[in-house]
């Protein structure tokens, strides 16, 4: 009897913890939903034929500006950084057996344009083994919380192959023509400085790189270290941009960790910040006459977590107490933000000290993607991944900021310890799915916490990866609708600038993913092809506006080829659960369009997906008494003609 009676005690106390942690998990979720889930009507007058009109002629401030974005790492040849070192590693082979594991929450907060993941091992290479202890690729929250694991593999399970096959460090890289030579910007920015001109830009965002100016840790003083030659090749090259009528958009460090640095250490350690301002003091000393806007440092929170934490970026190779540290209050991640925010505040100084121009602006760029969970459980992970990134490193140095920079792709939907892979969603070539109503959140999000500061905002980077281009037309239109949308209702924002030009190499994922107006041709001397998105572009820029002949266009030729059940490349692997791995692929799969609509303000965000999330729906259903919001309808009158185009 007794044992009756503790049987249905301990029944009762779970079924008792069970309920309180499902109705605790619920709050969670009702508190976040009224903050970030709620429909979104748009402000825009969808029946008028001019959907947004930008004032690109007006001067002080209510002018706005276009811009074109692009990083030494991507563009420049005869640079030989860390990322070109990375990628010539000896590949490691397969001495041992590894699982495949899924793209963690928090490395979604952290990959910035979706090629920032470190690649995974081929996955077409199986066997079977017998029960042995191996292991475990980890996610990054794992690696955040705790020491690398061993797992028990059963006979039967599937891994990955021995001695068959080797890993590289960068994906699609080693199998394209001359990967070294990036774009050639170094030798001859010419080609990338006409195409950004004749879009009609009146800003041209570009870095200078750190090793290629210090190409030596200076131990001995910067005499012996500085590269002068390098320096004044930067100072031509950004008098170039300005004999096309742009102006210069400057940054400092982007992702650009000298090796050396990476050698002892970098940014875990302050005397890296004393290096960087002798990098700083050197470029600003040349060119500060002759640079309009300064970007510190880009995404600095990716970054550290890339390298630091994950250590799948050069520079980092962290240890086991690092891994299992890095999230805590001392831990490596929020040491490198530290000093990273440190360096910050003294470039902000300098620059300002040194600039022979007050209309000279510094700020950073910082990069926020929308993270929503797929499951009830998924609040808190959602909720630590924008605890860890959003605000803090804003926060540390909001008070040396002339305008804020975000750089926004789209949004990741959080599943247990991965992202998940939304069927029903359009996705980039490199796994961020596409939400423009995002962008409005986001920027409201911002304006909301920092509007006591009076800070402008700048779109410093915004794009997708489409091969195909049929993403890229509608995802350009809303994503600056959505701009619009926030400009309209309050957000002082001044400036717009696409990532980018032309095809280049997107960090780890090499030259997979597509990100370029204009593609390349590297088996062809690298030839330059205007995609029909950039002249959409051009359009954009030169006129101001966003048409509603535009937007149905651009919509309409994705929506045929998705009834057409078209595909379109994809470089990302998905396991049987839905869920990315983190990384990219030498060869891209097939994925097909989605015909669900995305436009700004059209989006319908579903529910919760987990299995009790849809029983509850089913159950109450029957006693709901809120409508289906009914989707806008296009204009029926509008015929939509081939835009046409003159070069």
């Amino acid at each position: 009897m007794t044992i009756v009676t503790l049987l249905v005690s301990a029944t009762q106390l779970a079924g008792i913890l069970v309920t309180v942690t499902v109705a605790a998990n619920a709050f969670s979720f009702s508190r976040y939903r009224k903050k970030n889930l709620l429909p979104l009507r748009s402000p825009i007058d969808e029946s008028a034929d001019i959907l947004a009109s930008f004032n690109v002629d007006a001067e002080g401030e209510d002018e706005f500006f276009f811009g074109l974005a692009t990083a030494p790492a991507h563009v420049e040849d005869r640079l030989n950084d860390a990322w070109l070192q990375f990628a010539e590693d000896e590949p490691r082979k397969k001495s041992y057996k590894e699982v495949l594991e899924p793209a963690d929450a928090l490395m979604g907060a952290a990959a910035g344009d979706g090629g920032s993941q470190q690649a995974p091992l081929p996955s077409n290479e199986v066997n079977k083994t017998k029960k042995k202890r191996k292991p475990v690729k980890l996610s990054i929250e794992a690696m955040i919380r705790g020491f690398q694991k061993y797992i028990e593999v059963d006979e039967g399970e599937e891994v990955l192959g021995e001695n068959e096959e080797v890993h590289h460090k960068v994906t699609a890289w080693h199998n394209v023509p001359h990967p070294e030579e990036r774009l050639r910007f170094w030798s001859g920015p010419d080609i990338e400085l006409k195409l950004a001109k004749d879009t009609g830009v009146s800003v041209f965002r570009l870095g200078i790189d750190w090793s290629r100016i210090m190409p030596a840790e200076p131990v001995n003083g910067l005499k012996e270290t500085v590269n002068f030659a390098a320096l004044e090749r930067y100072k031509w090259i950004i008098n170039r941009v300005r004999s096309y009528g742009m102006k210069v958009m400057l940054t400092l460090f982007h992702h650009s960790l000298p090796a050396w640095a990476g050698e002892y250490g970098g940014w875990k350690l302050e005397k890296t910040i004393d290096y960087f301002m002798d990098f700083t003091r050197l470029v600003v000393d040349s060119v500060s006459d002759i640079v309009d806007y300064w970007v510190t440092f880009n995404e600095p929170h990716v970054f550290c977590m890339l390298t630091y934490c994950a250590g799948t970026w050069p520079g980092g190779n962290p240890d086991m107490l690092e891994v299992a540290t890095s999230a805590l209050p001392t831990g490596v991640y929020n040491q490198a933000m530290h000093w990273m925010a440190i360096a910050h505040s003294k470039a902000y100084d300098y620059i300002h000290a040194k600039s022979t121009s007050t209309k000279s602006k510094v700020g950073v760029a910082h990069h926020v993607s929308f993270m929503r969970p797929y499951g009830l459980f998924d609040v808190a992970a959602v909720t630590l991944a924008n605890t860890l990134t959003t605000f803090p490193y804003v926060d540390s140095i909001s008070d040396r900021l002339d305008f804020m920079g975000i750089n926004y792709y789209g949004q990741e939907v959080v599943c247990g310890p991965g992202l998940k892979l939304v069927e029903a969603d359009e996705y980039s070539e490199s796994g961020r799915g596409v939400y423009p109503d995002g962008l409005f959140r986001v920027l409201h999000q911002f304006h909301e916490r920092y509007k006591h500061l009076n800070l402008p905002f700048i779109i410093t980077e915004n794009g997708v990866s489409d091969e195909t281009d049929l993403i890229r037309r509608p995802y350009l239109i809303e994503h600056l609708l959505a701009v619009y949308a926030a400009m309209i209702t309050g957000v002082p924002v001044i400036g717009y600038l696409f990532w980018t030009i032309s095809d280049n190499w997107e960090w780890a994922d090499g030259y997979g993913p597509k990100f370029g107006l204009v593609a390349v041709d590297r088996a062809n001397n690298l030839a330059r092809i205007p995609r029909p998105s950039y002249h959409l572009f051009t359009k954009v820029v030169t006129t101001g506006k966003v048409t509603r002949e535009d937007r149905a266009r651009a919509w309409s030729e994705l929506q045929l080829a998705a009834k057409q059940k078209k595909t379109r490349p994809f470089y990302r692997a998905v396991n049987k659960h839905g869920l990315m791995y983190a990384g990219g692929l030498d060869e891209p799969t097939q994925r097909p369009y989605i015909q669900r609509d995305w436009r700004f303000g059209h989006y319908q965000m579903e529910g919760l997906q987990d299995p009790l999330s849809r029983l509850s729906r089913c159950i109450l259903r029957p006693f709901s008494i809120i409508k289906k919001r009914e989707p806008q309808k296009d204009d029926a009158e509008l015929v939509v003609q081939p835009l046409q185009f003159s070069i």
